[in-house]
């Protein structure tokens, strides 16, 4: 069976593993849902108004969609692993073809598509139930790639999880202890402006998925006060660095996969 084939095969039965886990499907969709209603309808932004939300809504977009981008390929990728690990699936896979980037390739491609779905459910929603506008150009294609190398990024720091943590409930705790800080500090809903001066976030990998999404996607009202945090950098060269960072994660993840449980 070649690579292709071992892939595919392995990428079919991934996808129906999920589609059977009818919570895990439910909440995926309804997250982004729930994320869009409290900060986009409820809270809502107040433009010049001071606050955590001083920004047009099109601004926080970066935000909405890292949060499907960050938490979801962590905790799936993560408790997938760990549940390999528990079942001895590790061991019988070590007797096929399939190797451990193989397996990985397949886990990030479901993730691509399912994230890629709820991020589109995500837009949607954001333009109809808030203010919130698109800015449309020959670079708003770019979206497409920055949503598959973070969730491709994620997917390999998903998989350092499951593989280091001793249980699915510690990869959940430790998902959930590195997402949160990493949401708030990348430039995502709280801009550089309200941060302090030392605090590094260049070193944060969402960051740079942060500011090439609103590189292609926001542009400022003429009369904004505030300056959009792109970094002086453009959407190919933010796209350059998030795909070195995510094949360098990518290479973790695949290696610290157990040859064996």
């Amino acid at each position: 069976m070649s690579r292709l084939r071992r892939i595919r095969a392995e990428t079919s039965a991934a996808s129906r593993a999920f589609l059977r886990r009818r919570t895990a499907v439910f909440f995926t969709f309804f997250f982004p849902v729930i994320i869009v209603v409290i900060f986009g309808v409820l809270i809502q932004t107040q433009p010049t108004g001071g606050g955590i939300f001083a920004e047009p809504p099109g601004w926080y977009l970066p935000g909405y969609l890292a949060v499907v981008v960050l938490f979801t390929p962590l905790s799936r990728v993560g408790s997938e692993v760990a549940r390999h690990r528990d079942g001895n699936r590790f061991e019988k896979l070590a007797t096929t073809p399939l190797t451990r980037p193989e397996w990985l390739v397949a886990q990030t491609l479901v993730n691509v598509v399912v994230i890629g779905l709820a991020g589109l459910l995500l837009l949607g929603l954001l333009v109809v139930a808030t203010s919130a506008t698109i800015a449309v150009s020959a670079q708003t294609v770019l979206l497409v790639p920055f949503v598959a190398l973070g969730v491709a990024l994620f997917c390999g720091v998903g998989a350092m999880l499951g593989s280091y943590a001793d249980s699915q409930d510690g990869v959940i705790a430790a998902s959930n202890g590195i997402a949160i800080p990493l949401l708030f500090l990348s430039e995502t809903f709280v801009s550089p402006a309200m941060l302090p001066d030392w605090l590094p976030t260049e070193l944060s990998p969402l960051t740079y998925f942060a500011r090439g999404v609103r590189a292609v996607t926001y542009e400022a009202p003429a009369d904004a006060t505030s300056v959009p945090a792109t970094g002086g950098l453009g959407g190919p060269e933010y796209l350059a660095v998030l795909a070195v960072l995510g094949i360098v994660a990518f290479a973790l993840g695949a290696r610290a996969l157990p040859r064996t449980d």
